[in-house]
C-alpha cells in the first residue's frame, strides 16, 4: 500500500514569542525545509541544540497538528492524513514513555495486542520473534522501571513498542541520547539492518555520533536554527566544508565538525531545487497487500476487546503499585479500627444531644477521610497520560475504550476498601445494628470512595503537572466541605453560592448516613439522657429536611458524580487528542 506524504511547498513553523519590550513576533523554528527518505535508508537529522530537529520530526509524526504548519508534508507524492500516517508508521520520543511496573515482554504484548488484529498468539508470537532482534529475549522477565534493565535495553524496548506492529516509516528521537558507545552503536547497527533487510524507511535525530555510527547513515539533513545547512550525504558535506576552505582535524568527524563552524557556513541550501518534506514507503507487493488489509479498519480491536486488554493491563500496575494497593487497604482497616475504638463508648442508651453530635461528628470525619485521600492515585493517572496521548495518537484504542477500562478495573479494588474500612468501624461505633444497616453504610462508602476517584481521573486529564493537580484537587475539596450543610447551614449559605452545595459531594452521602441511622427510630434524644424521649427519628429528619426517600435518591446522585466525572474525564481526554492529530 503507498501512503500519501509529499508536496510541493517548503516546509516551516513557527510560534508566537515576547520580546523584551512586550511586543509579540514570530520566531521560526523550523524555516523553509526540505527533506526526502526513502526506504532500505537511514535518514538522521542533526544539528546543534535548538536546531529544531526534535520539532521537524514531530511534523512528520504529526505530533504537531498540521494546521499549525506551513508548508506540505506529503508520502509518496499525496498529503499526509495524520492520523491514517499515525497507525502505519512508528514514532520514538526521546523520553521513555513505559509502564514501570509491567515486565519487558508484557510491555511489548500489550502493545502487541493493541495493535496487531491478529490475537493473542499471533502477538506473543511477533514479541517472541522481536525480543530475539531487538537482543531483549535474557531479560523478558525482568521489570522495566526496576534498574533490572540497562539504558540501552530500555531504550531497545521504547523502539520494539512501535516496531511491534511492523511500521513502514520508523521515526525515532534521539535513539543514542545518553547511551555510551557501545550501546549506541548497537542501537544504530540494529535500525540499519532493519532499513536494509525490511525496506523501512528511517528517519533519526542525532547529535555528534561517532565514526562507526556515521558510517551506518544513508543521507544527512544538517540544521541550524530551522534553517538547512546540508541535504545530501556525507561525502558531500565534506566536500562542501572542504569548498568553504575548512579543513577537517584527524581527530574529529565531519558532523562534529560540521555542527561546531555552523556560524561560518553559508545558509544557502543546496541547488534551487523545490524539495518538500517527503517519504516514499514503497514495497514490494506482498507488503501493499498486507498494508492494506491493516489499513481497511481504523483500530485493530473492537471496542471490547480493547477494553479487556487496557483492563487487565491496568490491573497488573495497580496490584504491582504497593503504595496504591497495600497502602490503602492497610490504611482503611487501620483508620476503621481507630476511629471505631475512638468513638467505641458513643452507645444508643447515653442518649441526649452530646451522643447526637459525637456521632454526626463520625459521619463528618469519615467523609473528610474518605474524600481527601483522593491525591494518593493522581502520579498514577498523570503516568498514564503520557502513555496514553502517544498511544492513541498512534491510533491504538479509541478514548472511550480507556476511560471505561479505567473506571471497571477500579470498581472491584475499591468495593473491597469500602468494605474494610466499613467493617470495623461501624461495629466498634455501635451504629444501627442490622445487617441492612451495615449493607448500606458499606454502599455509600463504596460510592464515596468511587466519586473521589472519579474526581481524581477527571482532574488529572485537566492539570498539567502533580503540583496543579493536588491544587486543584485540594481547593474543590474544601469547598465541597465548607458548602455540605454541615460546617454552614444551607439556608445560611448566599444565594450566590447555593449552588457550589448542590455540586458538593459531601452532601448526599452525608444525608444517607444520617438518614440510615436514625430513620425509624423511636427514640434520638431523651431528658437527661435516659429519661423521657424527646425526639424520635423520623421528627430529627424532619428537622433537618431529610426524607426517607432521600436515602435511595441521594445514592441516584452520588452515581450520577461518578458517571459525570468519568464522562467529563473521557470529554477532556478527547479533546487532548483530537486537538493534537486535527487542530
Amino acid at each position: 500500500m503507498e501512503l500519501p506524504i509529499s508536496g510541493h511547498r517548503r516546509t516551516s513553523y513557527t510560534i508566537q514569542a515576547n520580546n523584551l519590550s512586550c511586543a509579540h513576533h514570530q520566531r521560526f523554528i523550523i524555516q523553509n525545509v526540505s527533506l526526502e527518505a526513502r526506504p532500505g535508508e537511514i535518514t538522521a537529522v542533526a544539528g546543534p541544540s535548538g536546531a529544531g530537529k526534535t520539532t521537524l520530526l514531530e511534523i512528520l509524526a504529526g505530533a504537531i497538528p498540521s494546521g499549525k504548519v506551513s508548508g506540505e508534508v506529503l508520502v509518496n507524492g499525496n498529503p499526509m492524513d495524520s492520523e491514517r500516517f499515525g497507525r502505519l508508521s512508528g514514532y520514538v520520543t526521546q523520553d521513555d514513555a513505559l509502564f514501570p511496573l509491567l515486565t519487558v515482554e508484557e510491555t511489548l504484548t500489550y502493545s502487541a495486542l493493541l495493535r496487531l488484529p491478529a490475537g493473542k498468539r499471533e502477538a506473543r508470537q511477533r514479541v517472541k520473534l522481536l525480543m530475539k532482534d531487538l537482543g531483549l529475549d535474557h531479560i523478558s522477565a525482568s521489570r522495566v522501571g526496576q534498574g533490572s534493565i540497562s539504558g540501552g535495553e530500555r531504550r531497545r524496548l521504547s523502539i520494539g513498542v512501535e516496531l511491534i506492529h511492523d511500521p513502514t516509516v520508523l521515526l525515532i528521537d534521539e535513539p543514542t541520547s545518553g547511551l555510551d558507545s557501545a550501546s549506541a552503536l548497537h542501537i544504530v547497527s540494529l535500525l540499519r539492518s532493519m532499513a536494509v533487510t525490511q525496506c523501512k524507511t528511517i528517519i533519526l535525530t542525532i547529535h555528534q555520533p561517532g565514526f562507526r555510527i556515521l558510517e551506518l547513515i544513508d543521507r544527512l539533513l544538517l540544521l541550524s536554527g530551522g534553517r538547512i545547512l546540508h541535504n545530501g550525504s556525507l561525502q558531500s558535506l565534506e566536500e562542501r566544508l572542504s569548498f568553504s576552505g575548512h579543513r577537517i582535524p584527524s581527530h574529529i568527524n565531519v558532523l562534529e565538525f560540521a555542527i561546531e563552524v555552523t556560524n561560518n557556513i553559508d545558509l544557502q541550501e543546496i541547488g534551487d531545487r523545490d524539495h518538500s518534506i517527503s517519504t516514499d514507503t514503497r514495497k514490494k507487493t506482498k507488503k501493499k497487500k498486507k498494508k492494506s488489509r491493516r489499513g481497511s479498519s481504523s483500530y485493530a480491536n473492537s471496542r471490547l476487546e480493547e477494553v479487556v486488554i487496557l483492563g487487565e493491563r491496568f490491573s497488573k500496575n495497580i496490584f504491582r503499585t504497593r503504595e496504591l494497593f497495600a497502602t490503602r487497604v492497610a490504611q482503611a482497616v487501620v483508620v476503621g479500627s481507630i476511629l471505631g475504638t475512638v468513638y467505641m463508648k458513643v452507645r444508643d442508651e447515653d442518649g441526649g444531644k452530646a451522643a447526637l453530635q459525637t456521632r454526626l461528628g463520625f459521619f463528618a470525619f469519615t467523609l473528610s477521610f474518605l474524600l481527601s485521600s483522593t491525591t494518593e492515585g493522581l502520579p498514577i493517572f498523570l503516568q498514564e497520560r503520557r502513555i496514553f496521548m502517544r498511544e492513541t495518537v498512534r491510533g491504538a484504542y479509541r478514548v472511550s475504550s480507556y476511560v471505561a477500562a479505567n473506571t471497571l478495573v477500579f470498581v472491584p479494588f475499591l468495593m473491597a476498601v469500602a468494605v474494610l474500612y466499613s467493617g470495623p468501624a461501624y461495629w466498634l461505633v455501635g451504629l444501627r445494628s442490622d445487617a441492612g444497616g451495615f449493607l448500606y453504610f458499606a454502599l455509600v462508602v463504596w460510592l464515596v470512595v468511587l466519586m473521589s476517584n472519579s474526581f481524581t481521573a477527571c482532574c488529572s486529564a485537566l492539570v498539567p503537572d502533580f503540583i496543579m493537580g493536588t491544587s486543584l484537587i485540594a481547593g474543590l475539596m474544601g469547598s465541597f466541605f465548607l458548602f455540605s450543610g454541615y460546617f454552614i447551614a444551607q439556608e445560611s449559605i448566599p444565594d450566590y453560592w447555593i449552588f457550589m452545595h448542590y455540586l458538593s459531594m459531601f452532601k448526599y452521602p452525608f444525608e444517607c448516613l444520617v438518614i440510615n441511622e436514625y430513620g425509624g427510630r423511636e427514640c434520638v434524644e431523651r431528658v437527661g439522657g435516659t429519661g423521657q424521649c424527646v425526639l424520635s427519628g423520623d421528627e430529627y429528619l424532619r428537622q433537618q429536611g431529610l426524607k426517607q426517600s432521600h436515602r435511595w435518591s441521594n445514592l441516584g446522585v452520588m452515581l450520577g458524580f461518578v458517571l459525570g466525572y468519568r464522562l467529563l474525564c473521557f470529554f477532556i481526554l478527547w479533546c487532548r487528542s483530537f486537538k493534537t492529530t486535527k487542530c
